[in-house]
């Protein structure tokens, strides 16, 4: 008999939250071929989520709605939170202190390469749950530069709030005072290449993120400013990908004060007035399209 297993099942579990580029401007690129970001970046309740257990010897499961994709790409979040795991345990190992075996599931709710974070949070989240199991307590920067080292957008996954990221994303911002807001997440669940759409760009040289709003949080004032921004993947990820464009005026259709797409794609986001609303356009949304991904759910707040 198969047990089916779930994060819940597990000592200690984490959360995963999916990632959020509100805005993503490219206003450079380094030598090294990185590209230079500008970011406003939130967070939100759903995600992922990873369980923690004491084992005789290291173990790793799945489950989810998306963890087939995941088991057959080597690439995706559960080798990262592997890595983690490993990267994590010489740091111990290196400070004198014990990082015993240990089972982590990863319960995947997430579509991976999605442009939400997926994989960057899970490691994140592998790390904070890791800690807390084998009673280590590192200083954050130790912390965060375990984080880079797993990738550019782990040390915001690790902080998981509302920030400003810059540069290649290791430059955070914390946004205290930002509000919570309700969303909605679609993805017609088609892969879309991050290399191929940073090819695609037509200028990496562009306007940087500035924000007249830093203490308020005001959602009306909010959405007003976040919609005078913009993502500069945007229009080189619709090149690739035809269901964007309809997805956004999908969502926009359902009554979004704002939209969207995040990262470098293909998921896009709708900003709502209550969660209420933000349900019941998902629900309609999955009804004309069965086949693709949406999700309602809230944004965390600054203070949380």
């Amino acid at each position: 008999m198969t047990v089916i297993l779930a994060a819940d099942d597990f000592d200690l579990t984490e959360e995963a939250s999916a990632k959020i580029n509100l805005a993503l401007h490219v206003t450079g690129q380094r030598a090294d071929g990185y590209h230079l970001l500008d970011m406003l970046v939130t967070f939100t309740r759903h995600g992922d989520r990873l369980g923690f257990r004491a084992s005789e010897r290291d173990e790793f499961s799945l489950s989810g709605r998306f963890f087939p994709p995941l088991a057959a790409d080597a690439d995706a979040g559960g080798n990262l939170a592997l890595k983690a795991r490993d990267l994590l345990r010489q740091a111990a190992h290196n400070a004198g202190l014990d990082a015993p075996p240990v089972h982590i599931h990863l319960e995947k709710n997430l579509p991976v390469a999605s442009g939400i974070g997926g994989g960057s949070a899970d490691a994140a989240a592998t790390l904070r749950g890791l800690a807390r199991l084998w009673g280590l307590v590192l200083p954050s920067d130790a912390m965060m530069a375990l984080a880079l080292k797993l990738g550019a957008d782990v040390p915001m996954c690790l902080v998981s709030r509302p920030l400003i990221a810059r540069g290649i994303g290791e430059a955070i911002e914390l946004l205290p005072d930002f509000p919570s807001f309700a969303m909605v997440l679609g993805n017609p669940l088609v892969g879309i290449s991050t290399p191929e759409v940073f090819r695609r760009l037509g200028s990496k040289d562009n306007p940087p993120l500035i924000l007249a709003l830093r203490l308020a949080n005001d959602r009306a004032q909010w959405i007003a400013a976040i919609s005078e921004l913009r993502n500069d993947l945007e229009p080189p990820a619709r090149s690739l990908c035809g269901e964007i464009a309809t997805l956004s005026q999908m969502i926009s259709d359902e009554g979004a004060l704002a939209t969207r797409m995040s990262g470098s794609g293909a998921t896009c986001f709708g900003l709502f007035r209550d969660l209420e609303q933000a349900s019941a356009a998902a629900a309609s949304l999955h009804r004309l399209r069965p086949d693709w991904y949406f999700q309602a759910t809230e944004t965390i707040k600054g203070d949380a």
